[in-house]
């Protein structure tokens, strides 16, 4: 019976390793900017601009773990397609050295490009078939605006982050961030183009920190 037991808990560490037991847990909440319009259910965002600052309407924040950690030997591909003419999700925080894959959903043309001195891209105009998928590589940290040559109106940002460990929050500011290492770091909430807000934390071994930014 002992001997059972053992090798159940050793095949359970075999495919859960043990450090995954140990990681930690970030929650709270972002008190952020009250919306422009009345909140919306879908999980879709605009882009605005006011006096030059630029944020998502409804309101939503990026939060991330901000510390010396080990640059990936690779990245997953992520993706911001264009869709009725927007750009979607038109908020995505990613990992320095990600490729984004921008593919076209509507029956026009596209061209994406960007002047962010983070990525000075041109796509250059291309129809829903192209293929390959026109990307790009986002190697240096900051924030990267999205622009159609075609469609004026469009916008999307691209927060490029030197951390694998973020999250965007729901439109009430509330957020999650599961398997984070344990140590001392600076947990940061973006707001919008102006505004980014940090805490120290201490985060203990399979333990909960709550924290808020007010």
């Amino acid at each position: 019976m002992h001997l059972r037991v053992l090798v159940s808990v050793s095949a359970i560490c075999i495919v859960f390793p043990l450090s995954l037991f140990a990681q930690s847990v970030a929650e709270g909440q972002v008190e952020l900017p009250k919306a422009r319009a009345a909140p919306v259910m879908a999980k879709r965002y605009e882009i605005v601009t006011t006096g030059g600052v630029l944020s998502t309407e409804p309101p939503v924040a990026v939060v991330y773990l901000d510390g010396p950690f080990p640059k990936p030997i690779s990245q997953p591909t992520k993706q911001i397609a264009q869709k009725d003419l927007a750009f979607l999700p038109s908020l995505l925080p990613v990992q320095v050295g990600t490729r984004v894959e921008f593919p076209n959903l509507d029956d026009t043309y596209h061209n994406i490009f960007s002047y962010s001195p983070a990525k000075r891209f041109d796509l250059g105009r291309y129809r829903p078939e192209e293929r390959p998928i026109p990307s790009e590589v986002f190697d240096v940290p900051g924030l990267v605006t999205l622009r159609c040559d075609i469609h004026e109106h469009m916008r999307g940002l691209i927060l490029v982050l030197n951390t694998p460990y973020f999250v965007v929050t729901d439109t009430q500011g509330r957020f999650r961030l599961n398997g984070l290492p344990s140590g001392h770091y600076t947990l940061k909430a973006w707001i919008d183009s102006k505004t980014t807000r940090e805490q120290p934390v201490e985060l203990k071994k399979a333990a909960t920190l709550h924290v808020d930014f007010p």
